[in-house]
Parts: structure tokens; C-alpha cells; sequence
């Protein structure tokens, strides 16, 4: 019988395994969900007496991988600079820009879960990176010099709320990039395309085996 998880740092581990990426290759490791461990299989009734929201932080999605990539093809676009990597998931944006350089990255994130494996995650790529369980939509800009965020538009009132909070920040004088695969809530305008990436996925998870993910602007 599941019972609720005590040690979200040992849950993890037991139920994930450290991979690779299909688009970044062995670049940066991640404890990943993956489909011969039982914690694929899990059900919404599973995660919710597990006390486990879904679990985003045990996937490396499309968008974020392009975000990834893209930064490390390009480290100037990091380099020296103070990066958020909003809604941070498994950490693997916030991983790749302080392995291209940035100066201070942030990695933030609603779910503590995911929180504790960006931790893991930057542990097992031996960098340091600050984290924070917060939800940062509407707050002014802390200091940050560039926003990372991958993935984000997948449910309708929260992405248009992200996105225009974005947009705000972007028009204030941060740079913003998004890594997105189509998803039905992107922004139809407003952002100006810098790269695409196809990336193979799981038809479980995003019904194709491959996704056109491209890296995004804000522009102002």
C-alpha cells in the first residue's frame, strides 16, 4: 500500500535514474522518470496518497531541452549574468546556464518535489545553484538579467497570466526567452523565434515520438 513520502530526496532517487536527453545527449545528467520503473506507471489516485502533485520535475521537456541547447551552443548568452529559471522543473535550464557561465542562477519552482531534484540534479552536474519554493508571477524583477522559461504554456488562465507578466518584464528591460514545442497556449504575437530544435519525446507524454521545440523572445 503507498503511503505519503517522507523523504522526497530518497523517493527520487529510488524512482528515477540518472540519464541523458534525447536532445543534449549525456551534456547534463538527470535523475529521470523512465518506463521500466514502477513510478511510470502511477496514476492521479497513485500521486495524490503519495501527496505528489504531477510530477513535471521527472521529465525533461521538449521546450526546456531546446532552452538547454541553445545555451550551451551560445554561453555569451549567459555568460556573467543573473538568470531565473522560472518554474524550474527538474533544474535543467538553470543547470545548463551555470555550466555556460552565468554568474548566479536561480532555480524556482512552486512544487518542493521539484525543487529537490533541481537540487539532486545540480549536485549530480557539480554546480551550485540557489533554489526557492515561491510563486514569482506578478513580483518585479529581482535583479535578474535574464528569465529563463520552458514549458509553460500548457494550461490556458496560467499561461496567459505567466506570459503577460513575462511580456511585462521583457518590456522593462529584461531579456526573456521561452522554450516551447507548440503547445496550444503560446503567445500568438509578441515574440520573435531564435532557434528550433526537434526533440524526441514519448508518445505517453506528449502524444508524438517528436517535437519541433523552438527557443523564444520577448521582444520589446
Amino acid at each position: 500500500m503507498l503511503k505519503p513520502i517522507s523523504n522526497p530526496k530518497a523517493f527520487i532517487k529510488e524512482n528515477t535514474r540518472p540519464s541523458g536527453t534525447p536532445l543534449l545527449g549525456d551534456q547534463i545528467q538527470l535523475y529521470l522518470a523512465v518506463e521500466d520503473l514502477p513510478f511510470w506507471q502511477h496514476g492521479e489516485k497513485e500521486l495524490e496518497t503519495l501527496g505528489l502533485d504531477i510530477p513535471f520535475w521527472a521529465f525533461a521537456w521538449a521546450g526546456g531541452q531546446a532552452l538547454a541547447q541553445y545555451i550551451l551552443n551560445h554561453p555569451h548568452v549567459v555568460k556573467g549574468k543573473r538568470v531565473l529559471d522560472f518554474a524550474c522543473g527538474c533544474g535543467l535550464q538553470a543547470i545548463a546556464a551555470k555550466l555556460a557561465g552565468a554568474k548566479d542562477v536561480l532555480a524556482v519552482d512552486i512544487d518542493p518535489f521539484a525543487i529537490t531534484a533541481t537540487k539532486l540534479n545540480a549536485e549530480l552536474n557539480n554546480v551550485r545553484i540557489n533554489t526557492c519554493v515561491e510563486n514569482l508571477v506578478g513580483e518585479p524583477n529581482a535583479g535578474w538579467d535574464l528569465i529563463l522559461a520552458g514549458d509553460v504554456c500548457y494550461e490556458g488562465p496560467m499561461a496567459e497570466e505567466i506570459t503577460q507578466w513575462l511580456k511585462d518584464l521583457s518590456h522593462q528591460g529584461t531579456t526573456v526567452l521561452m522554450g516551447d514545442p507548440g503547445r496550444t497556449y503560446l503567445p500568438k504575437m509578441g515574440l520573435k523565434r531564435i532557434i528550433a530544435y526537434s526533440v524526441l519525446t514519448s508518445s505517453s507524454l506528449e502524444d508524438t515520438d517528436v517535437r519541433n521545440a523552438v527557443v523564444w523572445k520577448f521582444c520589446r
